[in-house]
């Protein structure tokens, strides 16, 4: 054991393969902040779109893409989405010289919004049916009713499973490096190649993704005692 130990120093110290890792560390971070925005962006239009009540033909296509998106996004392995859009989707439209890291925030933006849509439709319908009602009474119309009285409420309820898409979101990039995006789990993988030894480096990485996910969980509970301390106001 002392001899592998000696050998991942050797790589990470001496070869600077730290470099490497610290790159990687906010590789993963930006991955994870831009594709929970993209996330939050397009869950929040698919949930308000597939609760709206509108029965035009214009809307009755948009909600039947939005199911297909949403059904191909939480149907399918992310692995297979990366390997799937990057590998075949992207060549098909002459696409395929696109940066791997601005593919993976799309990708894994589109994947995290299938869910945030669905976290966000199940905080709509948890309003009570007479806020909308007591809204119209007021003088708001149907789009005025659900930006300021619903939305609003049903956004704080959504917060806490918006975190936990957070913390699994952190998690799932950890297979960005399939498309060659120089994530953590990249950095680790090339020092175990330089060295052709495994077992520390992989060590130390799930270390790495244990200690981000404790720290993303410290934030979210954080948050969530402060907005259960707004509540008593």
């Amino acid at each position: 054991m002392g001899d592998k130990i000696d050998i991942f120093y050797n790589q990470f110290i001496l070869k600077d393969g730290y470099k490497l890792v610290l790159e990687g560390l906010g590789t993963t971070i930006i991955l994870s902040i831009c594709a929970l925005i993209i996330g939050l962006i397009v869950g929040t239009l698919v949930a308000i779109l597939v609760t709206k009540k509108d029965k035009t033909l214009l809307h009755k296509i948009l909600v039947v893409i939005a199911k297909a998106y949403v059904g191909f996004f939480r149907g399918t392995p992310i692995v297979v989405q990366l390997l799937f859009i990057y590998f075949v989707i992207l060549p098909l439209f002459g696409l395929g010289g696109l940066s791997a890291l601005m593919v993976a925030v799309f990708i894994f933006g589109l994947n995290s919004g299938a869910y945030v849509s669905e976290i966000v439709r199940s905080g709509i319908l948890s309003i009570d049916v007479g806020q909308n009602e007591a809204a119209r009474a007021l003088g708001l119309n149907q789009k005025q009713a659900m930006r300021f009285v619903v939305f609003p409420q049903a956004l704080k309820n959504s917060l806490p499973p918006l975190g936990n898409e957070f913390i699994a979101l952190l998690k799932e990039t950890s297979v960005a490096n399939y498309i060659t995006v120089h994530d953590l789990t990249y950095a680790f993988k090339a020092i175990g190649s330089a060295s052709y030894e495994f077992m520390v480096p992989y060590f130390f990485l799930a270390l790495c993704y244990l200690m981000l996910v404790l720290i993303a969980s410290y934030l979210v509970k954080i948050f969530e005692g402060k907005l259960r301390a707004s509540d008593k106001y």
